[in-house]
């Protein structure tokens, strides 16, 4: 079974995010989200929706595991995704908590950030009153005193945060993994990250221009500091790409409340930006069934299958054979023109023909020595508090790099699991096949047409 012979893949997204500003996103974002039922009409099938891969309801190579790779190695930005992730298991485990500690949380709703904002647009076009020499003098020092302010970075022993149930259940899935605290190394290690996330997280707040450090009495509020250094603060590991007054915002929000609504600016831009455009990105690439190599392998098998069909052609027209025989042109090109819309849209006909892909560069090495390596490294890609998303170190790269070209063409191969793609797959072959049979008519036409030449 095909979809319709007017299908169309999904067009390929820019990642540029200037193209919509900030009061068009949220608006796209609700369409989008309305128009997710008719995701046919958009190239994306509803069992490739971007909340079924999400919730794992598809088979390889459409999994989350397969988008996170995705991010990774072909956009270079699954910082959206791995955001999207922890915001999606935060907010489940803040519902969690009991009455008495959600309450020390408080909602942050729109009107509250709207005020907010007013007030930070209005203190930073106050022009700021002058004060006397001797004022100033006395004032020097405190956090009185006009001019730049000092951030001070060292932690206050006295300001331990309270440990939630949920850090105790869930720490390990969320949290980075850390040395056992009960020896003295182990202790240091701890002691150091915590600083060093305490750090970033007052500098971004700082860069904020906010005069207050959050309240730790809040739930959550070490694991939201960590969440600020990582994703937040400017030049962060795995900073996400937002404005300013997007970042200004959210680092209000935090500022007074470590509950889910706070991260609202952020979870509209990620998830708009996971949508609109990595997942359209993402189907479009899926639907490719060979690597680059082997793509080019099949443009050019096909305009050599073209060629050689208008060579008979133009034999037999200058032969004494009669008319009926030009026709026989039309089987080489069938199938060189078939051939070539295919690998046009990045499908090999002999890979489809086994509802085959290629193994992608990264899955070919899973079974050497570096296996394991690897395979933390993909582990780590899901950690919310890991380092940043770089993989130009991995074992794969160079060994892929010292890959032969024949070699590429014909690497190895694994079935398609999900039945969707291979759906949009079938469809995909069988418009390439009219197309072909609509040009080769054509072609047959113009020759059996033309006189013989009658040379031999």
């Amino acid at each position: 079974m095909v979809y319709s012979l007017t299908y169309r893949r999904p067009a390929h997204v820019d990642s540029s995010r200037d193209s919509l500003n900030g009061d068009e996103k949220p608006i796209s974002f609700d369409e989008s989200i309305r128009s997710s039922g008719s995701g046919s009409s958009a190239g994306i099938p509803d069992a490739l929706s971007f909340d079924r891969i999400i919730d794992g309801g598809t088979c390889p190579p459409c999994t989350t595991r397969d988008f996170m790779n995705f991010l990774i190695y072909i956009e270079r930005a699954p910082e959206n995704l791995q955001f999207f992730l922890w915001l999606r298991d935060y907010t489940k485990r803040f519902a969690e908590l009991p009455e008495r500690e959600r309450a020390l949380a408080p909602e942050w709703s729109i009107a509250m950030a709207e005020e907010e904002a007013a007030a930070a647009a209005a203190s930073s076009t106050q022009v700021p009153e002058k004060v006397s020499p001797e004022t100033a003098a006395l004032f020097k020092g405190t956090d009185f005193a006009q001019g730049p302010k000092v951030t001070v970075t060292d932690m206050n022993p006295f300001e331990t945060p309270p440990k939630t149930p949920a850090d105790m259940e869930d720490g390990a899935s969320t949290a980075p993994t850390q040395q056992d605290p009960t020896t003295r190394d182990g202790e240091s290690t701890v002691r150091s990250g915590n600083k060093s996330f305490q750090s970033k997280a007052a500098g971004a707040f700082e860069s904020a221009d906010l005069k207050w450090q959050p309240f730790t009495i809040q739930p959550f509020r070490e694991e939201v500091t960590r969440i600020i250094a990582t994703y937040l603060a400017k030049d962060s590991p795995r900073e996400l790409n937002l404005s300013s007054r997007e970042r200004t915002a959210v680092l209000h929000a935090l500022k007074n409340t470590t509950h889910p609504t706070a991260f609202r600016t952020v979870a509209t831009t990620t998830e708009w930006s996971l949508r609109c455009q990595a997942h359209p990105n993402f189907i479009r690439w899926t639907i490719c069934n060979g690597n680059r190599p082997r793509v080019i392998f099949a443009r050019g098998l096909g305009v050599s299958t073209i060629l050689l069909g208008f060579l008979a052609a133009i034999l037999i027209t200058l032969s004494n054979a009669p008319r009926g025989y030009r026709a026989l042109a039309a089987i080489g090109w069938v199938i060189g023109v078939a051939t070539l819309i295919a690998a046009w849209k990045g499908m090999c006909v002999v890979l489809h023909g086994m509802h085959h892909r290629h193994l992608r560069p990264w899955e070919l090495f899973d079974t050497d020595d570096g296996a394991s390596a690897e395979t933390e490294m993909k582990k780590s890609s899901f950690d919310s508090f890991g380092s940043s998303n770089s993989y130009e170190d991995e074992p794969w790269v160079a060994k892929y790099e010292k890959r032969n070209l024949v070699r590429k063409v014909f690497d190895r191969e694994v079935w398609i699991q999900e039945p969707a793609l291979r759906q949009i797959q079938d469809t995909i072959f069988v418009q390439a096949l009219c197309g072909a049979i609509v040009a080769s008519a054509i072609f047959v036409a113009v020759f059996v047409a033309v006189p013989g030449g009658k040379l031999y």
